[in-house]
């Protein structure tokens, strides 16, 4: 016999059909785009993300492993980089650049630089894209990689960095520029590492010019 009570009253109802993982990715991405773009990367929180989302602060977690991986995927970047900053510190210091551009040359070739490609084309008419970018460069990788090595003049080393690398990878994925679009890894890093290390650190003052003649 019905006690006549409503067992589901004060309960929110659920509205239309429930979210699949690919519904709850797809919003977080969305939202973790425009809330990075508004107020940063270290501005930005997981339960603004999600409430923007409209799904549980849980899911970041859940799907993208945390605040720096959803970054990571939300700017189309193929690394983790809680993952890849210990890992790149761990070694000789000296051979940092060669470490740094093995682990993108990698993960841009497993994921057939497609991604890469799309942001950098993106960047062009999207601010959102362009905001991104840059607080990758400046604010997240480079920028952190850099502080981490307690070198001088921190801020221009990043930029440096993040110049030589972002512009590998558009000659090698977008613009497709031969031999080095296609040139094996082993030769990209012999060719470009010395130069990335010198920004990581090395000595960025000018060389005194040798006396003009009189």
């Amino acid at each position: 016999m019905s006690s006549g009570i409503d067992s589901s009253a004060g309960e929110p109802k659920r509205r239309g059909r429930r979210r699949s993982g690919a519904d709850t990715k797809a919003a977080l991405l969305a939202a973790a785009r425009e809330v990075f773009t508004e107020q940063g990367y270290e501005g930005a929180t997981v339960r603004e993300i999600a409430s923007r989302a409209g799904v549980d602060p849980a899911m970041v977690n859940h799907w993208f492993g945390g605040k720096a991986g959803l970054f990571s995927a939300a700017v189309h970047i193929p690394v983790n980089l809680e993952v890849v900053l210990p890992e790149l510190l761990a070694g000789d210091r000296e051979q940092l650049a060669e470490r740094l551009l093995r682990r993108f040359l990698t993960a841009w070739d497993d994921a057939g630089g497609g991604q890469f490609a799309a942001l950098v084309r993106s960047v062009s008419s999207n601010d959102a894209a362009v905001s991104m970018l840059r607080e990758f460069i400046q604010n997240v990788m480079f920028d952190k990689l850099v502080r981490a090595l307690d070198v001088d003049r921190p801020e221009l080393r990043g930029a440096l960095c993040g110049s030589q690398v972002i512009g590998l990878g558009m000659a090698r994925y977008v613009v497709g520029l031969e031999p080095l679009a296609s040139a094996d890894h082993d030769t990209v890093v012999a060719a470009i590492a010395p130069n990335l290390q010198r920004y990581l650190t090395g000595d960025l003052d000018p060389a005194e010019s040798p006396p003009h003649p009189a």
